[in-house]
């Protein structure tokens, strides 16, 4: 038997966890048929009972096929590290629910036990999805098809009955719902603060999450971690869609990507939760989660809220402290991730030398901290826009929606907080219906500028803008080249540059004109500013998201779509030209 079970962990482990996966699997579908479908108490009680034995089952098989898997390795490998984790975790919540008094009591509520199969599920769906050793994807076709998956699974759970409070979603709804959520973009058909149930809200925060920092991303993370390495064809393309020239840095830039994101979240809930009045709660456990919705909905720069009314519901719309605690998510997120990066590397080098000069009183030799030439830039258009854009809002809107504010702090920090959540966050703290025409446009502007390069934001980016309107005075002086801290800016930026603008452009006006035609009732300004937040992923509206006919809400979905995964990404996954052929032909100049 022991010999049996050596020669099976060892050359038929792929069997084990195909086997694994698929009643990891079986177990995940009845979670969610019971959560989100089941309104029968009595099947509910029947189905609560089997997951409760299904995930006795999950435990007994993990813990048989990690201990067989030691046993046949004769050592515990790096594979084994996170099966032990679940199986710590599996344990904990056996204890709290066979215990169930104290702090303990808290892990005994049935969301815990679906933690616990969820955990497995992703754990192997990660080993069944990671390696593509066996068939070749284009990494940029992958980063498109990912998308879609998450969409459609998104729309199937957020059409279940028990995901809305009162009638299911339609097709078209929940298809709307789940692009925008996925695309981070915040416009919604739906009141979720209202409509959707806990179970809703959490498939939405979900699919922001994920489709914030790309489906890839999280599957080569758990792939990774529960796996215990990557092929190098799985380094080769993940190094393509994550940017990371440098082969061997994937791994390392894959895992800082999860964590940096994770722990700003994690502050940024913190933060969030120190703004809030306990009075408004009925309950610690929904201030908590409302403050994880909304540090994970600001920092991935999607403007959903679980607040009836978004931002502008009385009891926050003057409630300061917890617009800047949103505003400095969304910022930071918009920064992109090298930049986030940077600050990161910079708050932690700087904690550990103080530590060694002023705790341990030893030399610490520190890293050499500096900005590269991208991060600079950034930096600098970000700051521009960021001072820029907050004074126009002040003058333009002195008079008229920033009159209603409490004092002249409250004016500063709503014209902050709007400035800022108009290039891509999507919240509003004053109503748009009510902002002057001078105002619409600098919104539309903004959200057309978009956030930087690398970050969840969207828009065509501050660098493109940049890059062109160098080009522009560098045209004008004579030069051929841009030129600008000591560098000089390839032509193939350039051309980049002019290019997403122009395509911008060119999808804006072509889902404005559509849905001229889908819905002629609307006003051509509602349609243009609808048109440009799908695009943009910015999730400002002027009140139309929710009366629009079903064609202009599938025009509005696809270029949310096309807004996230960006047209000229589209381009070069479908018509790219792999062969290249090594003529030059005679130069020509165009006359202008």
């Amino acid at each position: 038997m022991l010999s049996f079970i050596r020669f099976v962990f060892k050359y038929k482990n792929g069997l084990v966890d195909k086997i694994m996966f698929y009643v990891s699997m079986i177990c995940a579908a009845i979670v969610i048929f019971n959560v989100g479908y089941v309104t029968d108490p009595a099947l509910g009680k029947l189905l609560g009972k089997t997951i409760h034995y299904l995930f006795f089952v999950l435990f007994f098989m993990i813990a048989l096929r990690e201990s067989s898997s030691i046993y046949a390795l004769k050592k515990i490998a790096v594979e084994h590290y996170a099966g032990l984790v679940i199986l710590i975790y599996f344990v904990f919540i056996l204890i709290a629910r066979f215990a169930g008094f104290g702090a303990l009591s808290v892990f005994s509520r049935e969301q815990w036990v679906y933690l616990g199969i969820y955990l497995i599920f992703i754990a192997e769906l990660s080993k069944s999805t990671l390696f593509f050793d066996n068939f070749y994807f284009n990494p940029t076709i992958l980063f498109v098809i990912s998308f879609l998956v998450l969409i459609l699974l998104g729309t199937v759970l957020l059409m279940l009955p028990r995901t809305t409070v009162e009638a299911p979603l339609s097709f078209v709804d929940a298809l709307f719902m789940a692009t925008s959520a996925v695309c981070i973009t915040g416009l919604s058909v739906a009141d979720i603060s209202t409509n959707f149930s806990m179970f809703g809200q959490t498939v939405v925060i979900v699919l922001i999450q994920v489709g914030g920092l790309g489906i890839m991303t999280f599957t080569g993370f758990f792939g990774y971690f529960f796996s215990g390495g990557f092929s190098f064809k799985n380094q080769l393309m993940f190094g393509e869609i994550l940017g990371e020239n440098k082969v061997a840095s994937v791994i390392k830039t894959l895992l800082t990507m999860i964590f940096i994101t994770l722990l700003f979240e994690f502050l940024g809930a913190i933060l969030i939760f120190s703004t809030l009045e306990s009075a408004n709660f009925p309950n610690l456990g929904s201030m908590v989660f409302f403050s994880i919705f909304h540090s994970i909905s600001s920092f991935c720069n999607a403007g959903f809220s679980i607040l009836s009314g978004g931002i502008t519901n009385e009891a926050y719309k003057f409630n300061y402290p917890f617009q800047l605690a949103l505003s400095s998510l969304f910022i930071l997120g918009g920064l992109g991730f090298g930049i986030v990066l940077n600050f990161y590397t910079y708050i932690k080098e700087s904690i550990l030398l103080y530590y060694h000069r002023w705790i341990t009183k030893k030399n610490y030799k520190h890293k050499a901290w500096s900005f590269s030439f991208n991060s600079k830039l950034v930096l600098i258009c970000n700051a521009i826009i960021i001072v820029g854009a907050t004074l126009f809002f002040y003058f333009l809107e002195r008079g008229n929606t920033l009159s209603l504010e409490r004092g002249i702090d409250g004016e500063w920090a709503t014209s902050f907080f709007m400035a800022n959540a108009a290039r891509s966050a999507g919240y509003n703290s004053v109503d748009l219906s009510f902002v002057g025409p001078p105002t619409v446009f600098l919104i539309m502007l903004l959200m057309w500028v978009g956030a930087s390069p690398g970050s969840t934001g969207g828009g065509v980016k501050v660098t493109t803008v940049a890059v062109s309107l160098l080009n522009i005075v560098s045209l004008a002086k004579g030069k051929e080249y841009i030129e600008i801290f000591k560098r000089r800016i390839a032509g193939e930026s350039v051309n980049k540059a002019f290019a997403i603008i122009l395509l911008s452009l060119f999808v804006v006006g072509f889902s404005f004109f559509v849905l001229i035609f889908t819905d002629p009732d609307k006003s051509m300004k509602a349609l243009l500013f609808e048109s440009l937040s799908a695009y943009t992923t910015c999730g400002l509206s002027l009140g139309i998201t929710p009366s629009l006919s079903m064609g202009g809400k599938l025009i509005i979905a696809l270029t949310m779509l096309v807004g996230r995964v960006g047209m000229l990404t589209l381009l070069v996954a479908f018509i790219k030209n792999t062969t290249r052929r090594n003529i030059v032909f005679p130069e020509e100049k165009i006359l202008f």
